[in-house]
Formats: C-alpha cells, structure tokens, sequence
C-alpha cells in the first residue's frame, strides 16, 4: 500500500476533484460515513462529541455527525471558531447540520463536565496542517488527552504533522484513526505512530491511478505482498539447493554476534552456513555449532581478523559460496577496514554489510561504488550517522527519504533500523509494519543480518531478501513477546519463533 505526504495527497485530491469530475462534498460524505461506521463499530452507542475545525477536515466531522445521530448515538458538536472563518465546503455542511437538529456550538470554552463520558470525535484539523498549535486550542486539546476519554481521529490526530509524524505544538492522542484513500507518513513515523492509535483505511472514491501511482515512493509493507516472496521448497532438491552462507563476523568477547546470524540464517531456509572466524578463537566456535561449519581465518594473535583473510574468503567464495554476511562483532581495526574495502570491490556474490563492517566505512562509504555485486547494508541510526556524517536527530528527522536518496546515490539496498525500520531501494522506500519494543536488546541486529544473508543464499534479490527479512523478523519478535513478553524477549527468542513467522505468513 502507497503512503503519502500531505503534498502528494493534496495532488491527489485536487486531480480526483479537477480531471475526474468527483464533487469535493461527494468525497467529503464518504469520508464522513466512512468515520461514523467506524464509530458505530467500535463503540455500539453512547455520546459522541465532535470537535470541529475550519476547515474540510471540519467538514467531515459534521457529517459523521448526521450518521451518529441516524446511528441513535447521542450527538453534540463544538466549533471553536467563527462561522465565517469555515471552509465553503465546512459551512454547507454546517448548513445541514442546522436542518437536522444537531444541537453545535461556537467556542472555545470547553469544560471537563462538557465531555463528560463522552466518545471526542477529533475533526479540528488535517493534514494540512502548517502551523504550531498554541493558545486556547492547545488547551483544548491538552483537556481531551487528560479526560481519558475514547477519542477518534479524522484523517490524523490533530496536531500531528502528517508528514514526518511530529507534534506540532500539541497534538490529539487518539484511540482510533480513520483515515482516506492512503495512510500517511504521520501515520507511520514516531510519535505520530503512537498518536494515531488503530489505523483504519478507508476508499472514499479516488481513482486507483492516482492512489498506485508509481510516482508515489513510499510503501507500507503488507502481509499478501510479503508471503508471495518466501522461497519455494521443491520435493526434489538437496541442501546445495539452497545455497550456502558464508558469515564473518566474531571477535575476542563478541562470539554470540556470530552465533545469533549463523543460527537464523539457517531458521530462514539457507541450507548450508559456515561461519568464517579469527584462528585463535575457532575451538571456541566450534564447540558451540551444532548445524553450521567453521572457517578458521587468520588473526592479528588479539581475535581480530588479519587482512590476508581477504583471499581466503574470496576462494571459499568462489567454490561454495553463494551469498555473505559480513560485520556482526568483528570490530573496528586497520585490517577489518581493509577487508571489507576489498572485500566490496572484488566479491562477486550478493554481501549483506552490518554493524562494525558499517562502522568499518566511517569515511570512506564512496567505495561502495565501486562493489561488484549486490550490497544490503543495516545500520541502526547511530551506525547511519558514522556512514553519512549526519546527526542521528536529522537522520531519524529523514527516515523515510534519506534512504531513498542513499538507495540512489550507492546503488544498493539499504535497512535503516528503528521504529520503523525502513528499506531504500532504488529511490523507494518501504515501511515494515511489525516488530515491537521487546527487540531492543542486544543481538537482535545480528539475527536480522542472518535472515537476510540465508534469504540471498536462497536467490532472492537484494531488496526481496531485505523485505522478506525484515517482516520475518519483526513477525517472529511479535510471536515472540506474545508468549514471553516484551520485557523478558531475547535476540535467541526471535530466532526460535522465525518458524512460526513462516508459518502465519503462508497460512495466515
């Protein structure tokens, strides 16, 4: 599903309305029927008070108003501004809100008796939104999020820039959101995320042109999208079928960084892994394995990797290899710089770069034009911030269009982690919809590095095994803390559960 900014569904609205002939007010009481069915259901009956806004959103809340009151909800609306001041579409509907006898009031004295166990119905402002909200309205709006009331969304929280999801000033924190056409960027971006509440959306009529258009770049990842991605298992094949994964990764005190890929990337359907380690620790490792193989590599004496382990890695490769995963704990040296510059300018196989590989580029991420073959890189925002020389708060700020353009510029495929986690590809984004506060524990980078390297060792490209990855590993992190909850998940947790996110993703 396509996600917008408030320009592009501004575009969209005034083409819909323009080149197609819909009625803005023909839009305006769907959107309205659309909200008072969503109320209807969640809700059953009760009060409802409609706080309405100048504008078209303020349109749609009264007439959500004529069907919650056909609805035999009991209805009353408060408009905390001047008739005059009212779109002509807001004040033709206010017209017939007169006629109907829906008792509306003009001000801006609201009282906690006035709501008193009422449903709020928030229709003060859209995605239009440009300015701060202060004085009287940010009182308003500060009474509502107090009450405790059930409140219900037009479009998007008031308050809530629709566009990078910040809170201008106040915002509405809303139970329920009811939005039109396509969800967006406010939506999806924290805090605007955790404003929202339920996200519902809605077809109030735009033309299927407009709303899949391939102009708009950004998409929220969908479960019937995803599933059509996972790798088939054929009857007759053999564990060379699914290729084999070479991970480096491990260092001195950071063995379980290697362990954690090595074991998902197995649980994602690779059928061979070797983990390739520094020398001196390889009785360590392998007397941990159980499924995968070991590649001693050489070390600096310190369980560091020396830089000559470069040609062994690219002759392991060229026999057996079909993908690698490079970076979980293999830190920060000389020679780990080294390998991986060469490593991306001579290896002719799909390579997934994390943690100290990313940390390994500080200053250098112009050789990653210079790779052979297909990169996914996965940085948190900090690693994002060494890579691009960026402050984390701009980077967080840009998390939708910054790996667009870093997508574009490097050409490869880019899982910039947090809430939400994000793939550029290509000048496109996606957004994953799932994963919960339980995966911010340690590890849980490493497991999502082995998802996606076992995924390309299947023959998956880049960006499939990027969004195939990462909606299996949220999912089975939600699988996860359902049965041990958030608090008490761990990184090992999220791997034990990758079976039963495969599973909900066929079947469900």
């Amino acid at each position: 599903m396509k996600v917008v900014n408030s320009k592009e569904m501004a575009f969209i609205d005034r083409v819909t309305i323009r080149k197609y002939g819909i009625p803005s007010l023909e839009l305006m009481e769907k959107a309205g029927r659309a909200v008072a069915f969503r109320v209807r259901e969640n809700f059953k009956k009760g009060k409802v008070i409609i706080l309405v806004g100048p504008g078209n959103n303020g349109g749609d809340g009264l007439v959500a108003a004529r069907y919650l009151k056909r609805y035999r909800f009991k209805v009353k609306i408060y408009l905390p501004w001047e008739e005059h001041n009212m779109s002509d579409e807001a004040r033709s509907e206010l017209e017939r809100i007169k006629r109907s006898n829906i008792p509306y009031v003009f001000t801006t004295e609201i009282k906690n008796e006035d709501i008193k166990d009422a449903i709020i119905l928030d229709a003060l402002f859209g995605t239009g939104l440009k300015r701060e909200i202060s004085g009287r309205i940010a009182e308003i709006i500060d009474l509502i999020n107090n009450s405790g009331n059930p409140v219900v969304a037009v479009d998007i929280p008031s308050g809530i820039s629709s566009d990078d999801g910040s809170i201008m000033g106040r915002a509405i924190k809303a139970d329920i959101t009811v939005t039109f056409g396509l969800p967006k960027r406010g939506h999806l971006l924290y805090p605007g995320s955790q404003y929202s509440g339920r996200l519902y959306v809605e077809d109030i009529g735009f033309p299927e042109e407009l709303i899949n258009s391939k102009d708009l770049r950004v998409e929220l990842l969908e479960k019937e999208f995803v599933k059509k991605l996972i790798p088939q298992r054929k009857r007759y094949s053999h564990k060379g079928t699914y290729g084999h994964l070479l991970i480096i990764a491990g260092s001195r005190g950071k063995t379980g960084a290697c362990l954690l890929a090595a074991r998902a990337a197995l649980r994602s359907g690779a059928g061979l892994v070797t983990v390739g380690v520094p020398e001196s620790l390889l009785q360590v490792f392998e007397s941990r394995v159980t499924d995968e193989m070991c590649l001693g590599l050489p070390d600096r004496g310190d369980g560091t990797l020396r830089k000559d382990a470069v040609d062994i890695i690219l002759e392991f490769v060229k026999k057996r290899g079909r993908a690698i995963a490079i970076g979980p704990g293999i830190g920060v040296t000389e020679d780990t710089k080294g390998i991986i510059k060469e490593l991306i300018e001579r290896i002719e196989v799909p390579m997934v770069i994390d943690a100290d590989g990313i940390n390994c580029l500080q200053g250098m991420a112009e050789i990653l034009k210079n790779k052979k073959a297909d990169i996914v890189l996965t940085p948190h925002p900090g690693e994002m911030a060494r890579l691009t020389g960026l402050q984390i708060e701009e980077i967080e700020r840009r998390r939708i269009d910054l790996p667009q353009e870093f997508s574009l510029n490097y050409g490869l495929t880019i899982v910039l982690k947090g809430v939400p986690t994000v793939i550029g590809h290509n000048g496109y984004t996606y957004i994953n919809p799932t994963g919960n506060p339980g995966m911010a524990k340690a590890g849980s980078g490493d497991v999502l590095t082995g998802i996606i390297g076992g995924l390309m060792a299947q023959g998956l490209t880049s960006l499939d095994s990027a969004i195939l990855g990462v909606y299996l590993h949220g999912l089975a992190g939600d699988i996860g803390a359902s049965h041990k909850g958030e608090h008490s998940l761990l990184a090992s947790d999220i791997i034990e559960y990758i079976p039963e996110g495969f599973k909900e993703l066929m079947n469900g």
